[in-house]
């Protein structure tokens, strides 16, 4: 039989407190995970641990990135969708913990994050 994992919820603060493009990092069972809100009000939980070294990458900028585009255009996009790693500069999709620019991307250990009566819940 497999070894398997019930999940637990976990209340980590008032809904209110989680701004968007901010991390809050709280602890949980010896691990920091850091919550923040997107712009379209989406709760995102990651593990603060980068998979590429190990930085605390909840610490780094939660902005965008230049797109792919034609010679001599810059356009940059995903605004405050794209979590910069504050050590080697790794972008990261909050929406999918996917590295975005590697052949193999490395990927961000995430959680599933709800509000639920003014409190944000974290599933580990």
């Amino acid at each position: 039989m497999a070894n398997v994992r019930e999940k637990k919820e976990v209340s980590v603060g008032k809904a209110a407190d989680f701004a968007v493009g901010q991390f809050k990092i709280v602890e949980i069972d010896g691990r920091e995970i850091g919550i923040t809100r997107l712009k379209s009000g989406e709760l995102r939980a990651v593990r603060n641990h980068c998979p590429h070294k190990g930085a605390p990458v909840c610490k780094g900028i939660v902005g965008g990135t230049w797109l792919p585009c034609g010679p001599g255009e810059m356009v940059y996009g995903r605004d405050g969708e794209v979590l910069v790693c504050p050590w080697h500069g790794f972008e990261f999709d909050l929406l999918t913990g996917s590295e975005l620019f590697q052949d193999k991307p490395l990927k961000l250990l995430m959680y599933a994050a709800t509000e639920r009566d003014g409190e944000v819940v974290v599933s580990v």
